[in-house]
């Protein structure tokens, strides 16, 4: 291949692509001459075949202008060259050659008229650009002429006119600079005057000037201070926002919001007031705790302040721990009114904006800002009620729980719940919470109390009655328990989560909430200073006498008594409520007194503790609603505990079962049964039998009482304590009623899951208090009346007589006589304590009674009587009745029918006689046997006798 190139290179020969880059342009696009192109037109014209041939040529040759034809066949040859073979090739070659140049001589023919008059429009254009530059000459050559003899001296003219307008505008421009650079002393006197709006308006024209003038350098350090300024605007704007957390001042607000308005960054104030309040709640309530605890520490030590909040809290003396949450709630009440009338402010203002629409609503891509601007805000501020109350919530509880409070006065511990019981009402009115962290910290706290509370007070309650002796209480006539101050709650209308004790009497027509009622200044947390000569109770009676002095003369008397001891002249007072009981009158003052308020209620010391302890239950319940059910129960032990030591001290007789009177009901008997199971310690006087109680178990029980030394109630001289019972008896029953009085609250306060211990206590306890009239009241009916000398009197009575009789026995007159000592005795009791109609009667009903199953004992114990002397028994009856009902209004007579059916089963057949055997079960089996053999003989036989004797035995037989 390098052989056959060099040969070509010494002929001269060049490549095709050579031959036509040394061409010039005009020889490259040279016409075909006629001669070429007739040989063109003599050569095949089959288009078929001429198709093929060009189809036939290689890709290869079409791939670019730069392709060496010559190289790329020299390099197809083979290494051994067949001459024959290179002809062929030469030959083939040649032919596609041909083809091809037929095929650009047609597109050349075919294109050549548009050849033609394309050549003829250059050599036009070429005429055209020569005259052109002809053309440029002479202008050039005049244009020089004219500048030098017009432009030169008219523009130096301009020249001069325009740098006057320049300077002129520069000269405007310094004055105007002039006063920015002495702006920041205006800022300064702005901010320095609270005026942030006009500040923050002031600098923001002066930024706007300066970016007018920037390219001054001057202006490039003024633009950056104005910058700083804005931002040290900002800062004091931000700490005239924290300002308002806790003293809110319109005027002070608005300004702050016009200010922020001005900077765009309304949504910014927001936020950041959020952030203010919540560092303003714990800052105030740090602060506030920090100084209690430092006072009361009496250094300045510093460990304090690096103490969180939660650990300083348990530093809180008991002392100091009221006046402090007083204060902390106080704090917070403020940092709450200003949240509220912050939102009221924006109220306002948006309402404003509504009616009056501004300059800024004009266009509807300003209202639209501005309408986001304020959903915003509103969704902001409605949002940080919760936060805000969360956060109070969450303070006051560390608070709560930093302390223990179990050992507190009870006044001072509803003082707590009334404080935390206001701020819960502020927290309902603020965000309309239920508060449910302050409701678990302070039911958990008052749980913890309460149980120590009522322990106590049971414990003071047996001492109470240990030290009773059952002298009337002197009340006035109207005596009601709501004139006691810890039951004025009952007669106030305030909201169910506030504490009613200390609830103002001055009450207004329409109730405004409480951001309403100290808008103007004060704080609801100051009412918990009271003045306590408003609580002062006129419930004492005056004994009837017509001049204080007269009273005060008698009290002195009572005061001056030399024979009793010391220890007894003095007032008990409780040192845990500081409550000291009513003072009784000595029993000789109450004889003196006349009868002005004979229909006071009767009641004792005790039972005025007792009802004031259930106010106090009371208020606590009315405040802690979550703790009803512990508060009630608690109510329902100072009731059981009562009634089961008036039972025990004046009630319990073992002769009752031998009495055949029913004088205990089964209820009442399950009662006293429950009463001694549940909260009597048997234990600690040794009573107990049974298993041993666990220690948690006698924890929460009270050892029995036992009565005072100073009661006898064994002395006929005084009716065998009759004074004494009836006092205790009507005080339990009085206690009774207050209760029936207070059950409709009670239920309401109760949780429906345990009203039914509710309906049960008053059922099965309650209602049974008057029932224990009977068995107390029937030891001195079966001691006042001598029994015993009647029944001997009768079996010295002569009963088989012949004749019949017009005189009655004289032991009717005996027994008489004993009636009207024993109506005189009563009436002598009755100077000393009012006797009421209920227990004239149980006492006379007792009486007769006992009378009347003792004159059928009586007439039991005959051996023998004639028909003659069973009319002389109905004559004794009979007399002993009409003289009986003018010593009595009782009617009808107990116990009639008792005495009248057994003296005429005398006559009675055999066959009556064994029906009335079987229906009579109320008599004993002596009287039932006396009867039979009285009648023997007489119209019964022996053989009668004996099976009337064997239905008696009979009926025993199950009793036995």
């Amino acid at each position: 291949m390098q052989k056959i190139k060099s040969l070509m290179a010494r002929q001269g020969l060049k490549s095709p692509q050579e031959s036509v880059v040394d061409m010039s342009p005009v020889e490259s696009f040279r016409t075909p001459s006629k001669e070429e192109l007739r040989e063109l037109r003599e050569q095949p014209t089959d288009p078929q075949a001429e198709q093929e041939i060009i189809d036939s040529i290689e890709e290869v040759y079409f791939s670019s202008d730069s392709f060496d034809t010559v190289q790329y066949e020299l390099e197809k040859l083979p290494p051994d060259l067949n001459l024959l073979e290179l002809e062929e090739y030469r030959d083939k070659l040649k032919r596609q050659q041909a083809a091809v140049s037929k095929r650009v001589a047609d597109l050349i023919l075919e294109k050549q008229p548009s050849y033609v008059k394309e050549l003829e429009r250059v050599t036009s254009l070429q005429t055209n650009l020569q005259l052109a530059a002809v053309i440029c000459t002479n202008a050039r050559r005049q244009l020089r002429s004219a500048k030098e003899g017009f432009t030169e001296a008219s523009l130096g003219l301009l020249a001069n006119q325009r740098r006057r307008q320049l300077l002129t505008g520069l000269l405007k421009s310094l004055r105007t600079i002039k006063p920015l650079q002495r702006t920041d002393v205006r800022l300064s006197e702005m901010l320095e005057e609270e005026d942030y709006s006009g500040a923050i308006q002031l600098c923001l024209e002066c930024q706007k000037a300066a970016s007018t003038f920037k390219h001054y350098n001057c202006i490039s350090e003024l633009n950056s201070k104005l910058q700083d300024t804005l931002e040290q605007i900002e800062e004091q704007l931000d700490v005239a926002l924290s300002k308002t957390c806790k003293h809110f001042d319109v005027s002070h607000y608005t300004k702050v919001q016009l200010a922020y308005k001005l900077l765009g960054k309304t949504q910014t104030a927001m936020d950041q007031l959020h952030m203010h309040f919540t560092q303003a709640i714990h800052n105030t309530v740090f602060q506030v705790v920090l100084g209690y605890v430092e006072l009361c520490a009496g250094n300045a030590d510093t460990k304090f302040q690096k103490m969180p909040y939660k650990d300083l809290c348990t530093h809180i003396t008991t002392d100091s721990y009221i006046p402090c949450l007083t204060d902390l709630c106080k704090a917070l009440w403020e940092v709450m009114l200003s949240y509220h009338l912050t939102m009221q402010w924006h109220d306002e203002h948006y309402k404003e904006e509504e009616t009056t629409p501004g300059a800024d609503d004009t266009s509807a891509e300003g209202s639209d800002e501005s309408t986001v601007g304020r959903s915003y805000v509103k969704k902001k501020l409605e949002h940080g009620l919760t936060r805000i109350w969360q956060d109070v919530q969450l303070k006051v509880k560390a608070y709560l729980l930093g302390t223990d409070v179990s050992n507190f006065k009870y006044d001072d511990f509803i003082v707590v719940l009334d404080v935390i019981s206001r701020l819960m009402q502020v927290g309902e009115e603020f965000c309309g919470s239920k508060s449910e962290l302050l409701q678990e910290s302070i039911k958990r706290q008052s749980v913890n109390y309460f149980k120590n509370y009522h322990r106590t007070r049971l414990e003071e309650l047996r001492m109470f009655l240990e030290n009773e002796t059952w002298e009337l209480c002197p009340v006035k006539s109207n005596f009601s328990i709501a004139q006691l101050h810890e039951f004025r709650f009952m007669g106030q209308c305030r909201s169910p989560s506030v504490s009613p004790s200390r609830q103002p009497e001055s009450t207004e027509p329409v109730e405004l909430c409480l951001f309403e009622q100290y808008l103007q200044g004060g704080n609801p947390f100051e009412m918990q200073i009271d003045n306590k000569e408003e609580e002062t109770e006129d419930v004492l009676a005056s004994n009837g006498y017509e001049s204080d002095e007269l009273e005060k003369s008698v009290y002195q008397d009572y005061d001056s008594d030399s024979d009793v001891p010391e220890e007894l002249k003095q007032d008990y007072v409780d040192e845990q409520t500081g409550d000291g009981p009513v003072k009784s009158v000595s029993r000789e003052t109450l004889r003196s007194r006349k009868r002005s308020d004979y229909n006071a209620p009767i009641l004792t010391n005790t039972t005025l503790n007792v009802i004031r302890l259930v106010g106090k239950y009371m208020q606590m319940m009315n405040i802690l609603k979550p703790i009803a059910f512990d508060v009630i129960h608690c109510v329902s032990q100072l009731f059981d505990y009562y009634l089961y030591a008036v039972y025990t001290f004046f009630g319990r007789n073992d002769m009752y079962e031998s009495s055949g009177l029913g004088l205990i009901s089964s209820r009442l008997r399950t009662t006293l049964s429950r009463i001694q199971e549940s909260l009597i310690d048997m234990e600690a006087g040794g009573e107990n039998t049974g298993p041993h109680a666990s220690p948690e178990e006698r924890k929460e029980k009270v050892p029995s009482p036992h009565l005072s030394q100073l009661v006898i109630l064994m002395s006929s001289d005084t009716l065998y304590g009759l004074a004494e019972r009836v006092v205790a008896t009507e005080s339990l029953v009085f206690l009774a009623e207050q209760f029936e009085f207070l059950q409709p609250h009670l239920d309401t306060t109760m949780p429906s899951a345990k009203k039914p211990f509710l309906q049960q206590f008053y059922s099965q306890t309650v209602s049974t208090a008057s029932e224990l009239r009977k068995p107390i009241y029937w030891i001195v009916a079966a001691k006042a009346i001598d029994y015993e000398q009647m029944l001997l009197l009768m079996a010295g009575v002569k009963w088989d007589i012949k004749e019949i009789m017009s005189q009655h026995n004289v032991y009717v007159d005996v027994l008489l006589k004993e009636f009207e000592k024993f109506n005189q005795r009563l009436g002598d009791v009755s100077k000393i304590v009012r006797i009421p109609l209920p227990v004239s009667n149980v006492l006379w009903e007792h009486c007769i009674r006992l009378a009347n199953r003792t004159l059928v004992e009586g007439y039991a114990n005959v051996k023998k009587c004639s028909n003659e002397g069973r009319a002389l028994m109905q004559l004794d009856f009979q007399q002993f009745l009409m003289k009986l009902e003018k010593l009595t209004d009782l009617r009808p007579i107990p116990d009639k029918e008792f005495v009248e059916t057994y003296i005429k089963a005398y006559y009675l057949t055999e066959n009556d006689m064994e029906q009335f055997i079987k229906n009579h079960r109320e008599y004993s089996m002596k009287q039932l046997t006396n009867l039979v053999n009285v009648c023997l003989g007489s119209h019964i036989n022996k053989k009668a006798r004996q099976k009337l004797l064997a239905a008696i035995d009979d009926i025993d037989r199950p009793k036995r």
